[in-house]
């Protein structure tokens, strides 16, 4: 009896051997940065940020899972490394200011050093997933209730509707030298159109502002001209329903009581800062919200609403909206950000096709407790 289970298990182990192993799927690094930057553009965030692919280990570089995080900390690393991430998607980029040196010294040089010594990748996206359509201040107003929202500041195209920065226009008088045409054509980035009049021709071209002075210059100095050129300088377009912050106009007026218990809900909070308007109280009504996630004065200064929804603003800011009779709600600056993430891994899921296993930090959290 003893033989016969014996060779029972072996028999067994043997058909286990002879299956193919299944590996777990993955994408290559660049694969993956692809879709986060679809998802939320690099052009469309702030000038002064540092976003995108922040370490990258040598090349191939496969990804099995990745970790979102709303800060790296180093605990947040020791959790990256235990559920071994390959890469780390930090919201707020830890790296921002220059380093001349990458040593033990500091927590963000030792957060390089692990890094790169365990093949982690880290990207950031912050301020473009701030301005995205559904990204991190859509998934804010949510919290409000029904309502509408338009950005506070509007994102532009990263590039101009024609080539060049300016048009200029002017009438050529007849006869005029056509060597003109020669000169301004072999100008870096200058595009020119001429039409015929019944006198003299019109000029049309569009040049680079760095070509601006010299275009002008040659242009001026056309004899028998009437009028100077007209110069028009280009905008980039607009991109409908993207930018920073938003103005949220609530289908229904709600008091600022309710405003605040929604709020706590949708951030899963105990606690908020509340600053009451003057003249406000806690039933006073609010149709619209201005909100901007993280810190949010800048973007909200000089909007007029009945309330400013952000994670931190200074004590004369605060100052400065009461006294128009805003009230302000205050959350603390990571806690209008962190939810977001758990949307975030959903969508990555679906876009990753499932190739990689998309985890949520359970370590992160916001720096400052209430005690």
């Amino acid at each position: 009896m003893l033989l016969s289970k014996r060779v029972c298990f072996l028999g067994q182990a043997l058909l286990l051997r002879s299956r193919p192993l299944t590996l777990r799927s993955h994408m290559e690094l660049a694969g993956v940065v692809s879709v986060l930057e679809r998802l939320a553009p690099l052009a469309l965030a702030e000038s002064w940020d540092n976003v995108g692919l922040l370490v990258e280990p040598s090349p191939p570089h496969q990804v099995r899972t990745l970790l979102l995080t709303n800060d790296l900390t180093e605990d947040v690393m020791e959790e990256a490394l235990r559920v071994q991430a390959q890469l780390i998607l930090s919201y707020h980029p830890p790296l921002f200011r220059p380093f001349t040196r990458v040593t033990m010294a500091t927590w963000k040089e030792r957060l390089v050093v692990r890094a790169l010594e365990n093949r982690v990748a880290i990207y950031s996206p912050h301020t473009a997933f701030d301005a995205s359509p559904h990204g991190v201040n859509d998934w804010l107003a949510k919290g409000l209730g029904d309502c509408s929202t338009v950005p506070l500041t509007i994102s532009v195209g990263d590039s101009f509707p024609t080539p060049g920065s300016h048009r200029l226009e002017v009438t050529l008088p007849e006869g005029f030298d056509v060597s003109l045409l020669t000169e301004l054509e072999s100008l870096r980035g200058v595009r020119i159109t001429v039409q015929p009049l019944s006198s003299g021709s019109r000029l049309s071209l569009t040049c680079p502002r760095k070509a601006l002075v010299e275009v002008v210059r040659l242009l001026s100095a056309v004899s028998g001209l009437r009028a100077g050129p007209e110069i028009v300088e280009l905008q980039k377009p607009p991109i409908p329903q993207t930018g920073m912050g938003r103005l949220c106009t609530l289908r229904e007026k709600v008091s600022v009581a309710t405003l605040v218990e929604r709020v706590k809900g949708h951030l899963k909070l105990a606690h908020v800062r509340l600053a009451l308007g003057t003249r406000k109280t806690l039933d006073s009504p609010v149709a619209s919200v201005a909100l901007c996630a993280g810190s949010g004065a800048s973007i909200l200064r000089g909007v007029e609403a009945d309330l400013f929804l952000t994670g931190e603003m200074s004590h004369h800011e605060v100052l400065d909206a009461v006294a128009v009779g805003t009230s302000v709600v205050l959350c603390e600056h990571s806690n209008t950000e962190r939810g977001f993430l758990t949307e975030l891994r959903d969508v990555l899921t679906q876009h990753l096709q499932s190739q990689v296993t998309v985890l949520v930090s359970a370590v992160d959290k916001d720096p400052l407790q209430v005690v």
